[in-house]
């Protein structure tokens, strides 16, 4: 059985502890909440102390099937409040009790965040230095 380690942010390390059986598991500050990466990518975030997984079309379904609710939050734009949905979603309640009701969960948020990792469009430089002759 793995230990819970100990942190500042109890429900962030429970999150931290219940992902650790897929990998090395990491929680981050971001935004008034954490953001949880395995093997350094974020499948994860925890905000009011609430654990949300990554999502795609995918998988979006079994999270509706298992009655998940989406992180959602309020920005302003242009003086307007405006709801924004992110893709990802809460996992069934009992799979917060334990590593092993979790991993299914875990392994599709890892599968989303990797099919989103393999789509993103690599960056260019910010600025390319000429050699002078």
């Amino acid at each position: 059985m793995l230990a819970r380690p100990e942190s500042p942010y109890p429900f962030a390390a429970h999150c931290v502890w219940l992902l650790a059986p897929l990998g090395a598991t990491q929680a981050r500050r971001l935004f008034g909440g954490h953001g949880l990466y395995l093997d350094g990518l974020m499948i994860g975030l925890v905000a009011a102390e609430q654990l949300y997984l990554k999502t795609d079309a995918l998988t979006l379904a079994r999270w509706q099937a298992a009655g998940g609710q989406p992180f959602v939050y309020t920005r302003t734009q242009r003086g307007a409040a405006k709801q924004t949905a992110l893709s990802y979603w809460t996992p069934p309640a009992e799979a917060i009790e334990s590593p092993a009701l979790m991993q299914p969960w875990a392994r599709l948020a890892l599968e989303a965040a990797l099919r989103a990792r393999a789509q993103r469009v690599p960056r260019r430089p910010a600025a390319i230095k000429r050699k002078r002759a």
